[in-house]
């Protein structure tokens, strides 16, 4: 059985021909009819301009007229934005099939010999306006899905530049320097990294990077950002790498996270001595060029919210004048070439150890080259890089 007309749009016929009995026929024949407006129009050179302002479901109209070909009209109403895709009957005196042919072929939807049985034309009245219908409301329901995801972006744009405007701005001046790039694989990155000095002789300098992608996970970093920035840890000596680790894995355990966990680098460094203090959960090792040589601050235990109560360790290196620290995510080496294997930790150690050795702005080249190696324009991951100079 058929499904009945949604009353949000009723059954609108527009009939186009310029006798006067034929109009009254039709108006006749579906005068009984719920839910359905009817329009005569008697003047073919108006046609397109009262459909405009009609917006039939479905036009009728006669083949045969003065001052228009009714093979012509047909063209004019498909090439008409708003009749485009309008179902259109037409009405010929007698059946013709060559007629008939051309009439379908430059966009008639069906064609009937003038006049039918009343019943006829209120079935093909109404089934051609149930299809047209049927088109309308799902435009409409694509309008509202297009004019929600757009306000969804926007949202989720304006969501991401607050997530950025979080990061920290470069150190410039005192005895340490900082540069970092940050570039977000999507609107809402699972990255997030930070530094500040919690006292005169101690700098804290940390990497993050959640699970996943989107807005559960840029959520979960900057929760745990905050954090690490507020130094909201109670009990704990923030100086010391192991204990800030082993509370923040406490903290923040997978089965309350919705199963999301992150990997993190955390270090301080002590310039009176000049020992950097440092801790590494399920984080790619952090590089250290110190006196000439290229050091991988190696992993401690996996990855943060993976295992309940566990304890991390605190882990020393002696930080050379001039020495270097590069912190960053497996966003910067786990690399989809546009031919070959993926790019891994082992080539991008390869890589990056004589950049780093060279100086100069290695960030800026790295991401040179990854952009270079990596077709499109989006990067499969977050990319997160902070160099630290002593």
């Amino acid at each position: 059985m058929p499904e009945p007309v949604t009353e949000s749009f009723p059954i609108k016929v527009l009939l186009v021909d310029d006798q006067a009995i034929v109009g009254e026929s039709v108006r006749r024949m579906l005068a009984d009819e719920p839910n359905l407006e009817y329009r005569f129009c008697s003047d073919p050179t108006k046609a397109i301009e009262a459909a405009n302002e009609f917006q039939p479901t479905v036009i009728l109209q006669d083949l045969v007229m003065p001052d228009i070909d009714g093979l012509q009209l047909v063209k004019f109403f498909r090439a008409n934005p708003a009749t485009r895709e309008t179902p259109l009957v037409v009405l010929s005196s007698k059946e013709e099939p060559t007629i008939k042919a051309k009439a379908f072929a430059i966009g008639a939807s069906d064609y009937m010999v003038k006049l039918p049985d009343k019943l006829e034309v209120v079935a093909r009245v109404k089934y051609h306006s149930r299809g047209y219908i049927a088109l309308l409301e799902r435009n409409e329901a694509y309008r509202r899905l297009a004019e929600s995801q757009r306000e969804l972006a926007a949202e989720v744009n304006r969501a991401a530049r607050y997530v950025q405007s979080l990061l920290p701005a470069p150190l410039t001046t005192g005895p340490v320097r900082t540069s970092w790039k940050f570039v977000p694989s999507a609107h809402l990155a699972g990255d997030m990294f930070g530094y500040h000095w919690l006292d005169p002789e101690h700098l804290v300098v940390y990497l993050l990077d959640v699970s996943g992608h989107g807005v559960g996970s840029a959520l979960l970093a900057v929760s745990a950002a905050n954090v690490l920035s507020t130094g909201g840890l109670p009990g704990v000596d923030l100086r010391a790498p192991g204990q800030v680790m082993t509370k923040i894995n406490e903290m923040f355990q997978m089965d309350r996270q919705d199963g999301k966990y992150f990997t993190m680098w955390y270090g301080v460094y002590r310039p009176a001595d000049r020992q950097l203090l440092y801790c590494n959960a399920g984080h790619p090792p952090s590089l250290l060029l110190s006196g000439g040589v290229v050091t991988e601050l190696e992993v401690d235990g996996p990855a943060v919210g993976m295992v309940p109560d566990l304890p991390y360790d605190t882990h020393k290196a002696t930080v050379a004048e001039g020495a270097t620290l590069l912190v960053y995510s497996d966003g910067v080496f786990e690399i989809e070439r546009a031919s070959g294997p993926m790019w891994q930790y082992a080539d991008f150690v390869a890589h990056i150890t004589p950049e780093l050795v060279k100086g100069g702005d290695v960030i800026e080249r790295h991401l040179k080259f990854v952009r270079e190696m990596h077709p499109g324009d989006v990067l499969g991951d977050d990319f997160s890089m902070v160099e630290v100079r002593f």
